[in-house]
């Protein structure tokens, strides 16, 4: 099943009339080109019919042969310069109008809300920006282009025809009733089936992208046999339902493929039997059975790239329903006046009627130090994502300097609160563009005042072309500390007043975490920093406690009183203290 929406017809044909107004004048260019090549096409059956007629009625001469031979010439010279025209101003229209397309779903997707991206898991976005873009890019550069070609060329011929004998012509119309309820019946069904193979394959390489990218853990928890089960699933369903949509394509073929061949021995046969009578001439009967053999070709492309739209606008309607995400926030906030935080009744949940939140409520002052800890699946870090304004809590409020952060777009957020995870990315690109990301306009000296200040500076100096060192999948490999450095470098240029910390070196060994936070104590002076950990060194630091248990704050206050209490965080301390070879 989809996460995210899919667009219906009507919105995609919406979309579609708002291209093509977009790009009228091209298109309209581009339509008079093709038109002129299929007229000029069409004089070539006109022109036999003249020789046929001149050559049964004994009035055929030499002079005459030059002169319809030469026009024949001229017609296909003609039909093949324009058509190149033609095709050349469809692909820069199709190139063009793709490109669109695509910097609309990049926008789209940008503008997705985190918690919606989250929910919809890697799958089904993957499979848009992949396999979605990949079929619309074939839609849109050759599908619609010679489809185009295909229908201006059928509706030209069949308007020859009727001109040149609407009698003979009429043969032709025998296998319209068949061709009109097959293909009626074929786009009914085999839509659906476009759509649900989309969507199982969007599954299926989820499935397949998370199991890999979590491997390790896989193996750990000992879930490999559910994992190759899940994968076989979503295999199984992505191989029924291109079956499905393969066996329209095999009941459809067949029987349009039929009705163009009768097309052409009914027209021949009536043609004849008129001619025969007297009712037409000829060369009239020649020129229209030829007409209906010309037609066949253009009619088969219309038959096989048909099968090729339905795979577009299927994509298209994948690509375009991400504009459909509704934003989670108002966006009617104004600026926030100071750094208190006020956390007012909040509660929270990842399904209707299952709450990871009950009522929390908590004020955070401008520069101090708390730490969040508790069992895991209390809501810690859900505590967190909602102070940071990745998610929008379900009821209740969270304030920052007055403002609420339902109201605040995530890019005034980030100026204000940053939430740094166990998670950390290294885009494709040098070591500068990976960290003035955080903000664009920061110079050499800026990046690398922030590496300094997370104790980067030395090995990316050392690196073959320093900040110019080329990173990512291709680049030059980084260890997983020296990646985490790298995203609390971006940190510091983006200079946030409030920093979440959800257990950000939980990922590192134990000598590497404290080195790194021992680095980062520059950092954070003079921020308000919100650090959940299960290493509780961070708690005995810091200058409140808050405790959480089941979604609420069970205990509040500082080490010291908390050790006091004798409550839920002493038993938590006394747990990690054991845990801790030497520690007394």
């Amino acid at each position: 099943m989809s996460n995210l929406p899919i667009a219906t017809n009507a919105v995609v044909r919406q979309h579609a009339l708002k291209l093509l107004r977009r790009f009228r004048r091209p298109a309209l260019v581009m339509l008079g080109f093709y038109a002129a090549a299929s007229a000029a096409a069409l004089a070539a059956p006109f022109i036999i019919g003249q020789f046929v007629q001149r050559a049964s009625n004994g009035s055929l001469t030499s002079r005459a042969v030059l002169w319809l031979v030469v026009a024949l010439l001229v017609s296909s010279l003609s039909n093949t310069a324009l058509n190149y025209i033609a095709r050349r101003q469809s692909y820069t229209l199709g190139e063009r109008v793709f490109a669109t397309l695509r910097e609309e779903f990049l926008a789209d997707v940008l503008r997705l809300p985190l918690s919606v991206v989250e929910r919809a898991g890697t799958g089904d976005l993957l499979s848009r920006t992949t396999n979605d873009i990949e079929a619309l890019n074939r839609t849109v550069r050759f599908a619609l282009p010679e489809w185009t070609v295909a229908v201006i060329q059928t509706v030209l011929t069949l308007v020859a025809m009727f001109l040149t004998s609407p009698l003979v012509a009429l043969a032709s119309l025998v296998v319209v009733p068949v061709l009109a309820i097959t293909t009626k019946r074929y786009l009914r069904y085999a839509s659906p089936g476009y759509v649900r193979e989309r969507i199982a394959y969007a599954t299926m390489f989820g499935a397949i992208s998370e199991t890999a990218e979590g491997a390790r853990t896989v193996d750990a928890l000992r879930l490999s046999d559910r994992q190759a089960g899940r994968i076989d699933e979503s295999i199984r369903e992505a191989f029924y339902s291109e079956l499905y949509t393969l066996s329209m394509r095999l009941w459809w073929f067949p029987i349009v493929e039929a009705n163009f061949s009768f097309a052409v021995t009914t027209t021949l046969l009536w043609g004849g039997w008129l001619f025969i009578g007297h009712h037409v001439t000829i060369g009239a009967a020649t020129a229209v059975t030829l007409y209906v053999v010309q037609m066949t070709d253009p009619l088969d492309r219309i038959v096989a790239w048909l099968d090729e739209l339905q795979i577009g606008q299927t994509a298209l309607a994948r690509l375009i329903g991400v504009a459909e995400v509704e934003d989670d926030r108002s966006h009617d906030g104004g600026e926030p006046q100071g750094e208190l935080i006020e956390i007012t009744d909040v509660r929270y949940a990842y399904r209707a009627g299952h709450d990871v939140l009950h009522g929390v409520s908590l004020s955070i002052q401008p520069g101090e130090r708390l730490a969040i800890v508790g069992p895991s699946g209390a809501g810690k870090s859900t505590l967190g994502r909602l102070i940071a304004g990745i998610d929008i809590p379900r009821s209740g409020s969270i304030t920052i300097g007055g403002e609420s952060v339902a109201n605040l777009p995530l890019s005034s957020i980030r100026q204000h609160v940053a939430l740094v995870t166990q998670e950390h990315h290294i885009f494709i690109g040098t070591v500068r563009d990976n960290l003035i990301l955080a903000r664009p306009s920061s110079n050499d000296d800026a990046v690398r005042r922030a590496l300094a200040a997370v104790d980067a500076l030395e090995w990316v100096e050392e690196l073959p072309s320093g900040l110019d060192t080329e990173l990512g999948s291709t680049g030059h490999p980084v260890t997983p500390a020296q990646a985490q450095q790298l995203a609390l470098a971006r940190l510091v240029l983006a200079d946030p007043h409030t920093l979440v910390l959800d257990e950000a070196t939980a990922l590192l060994d134990p000598r590497a975490a404290r080195h790194l936070e021992r680095s980062l104590s520059a950092v954070l002076e003079g921020r308000t920093v919100i650090a959940i950990a299960h290493r509780l060194h961070t708690a005995h630091d810091a200058d409140r406690v808050a405790v959480v248990i089941d979604g609420l704050i069970a205990e509040l206050g500082t080490h010291d009183e908390l050790l006091a209490h004798n409550g839920e965080y002493a038993a938590l301390w006394r747990s990690w203290r054991s845990d801790i070879p030497g520690a007394s």
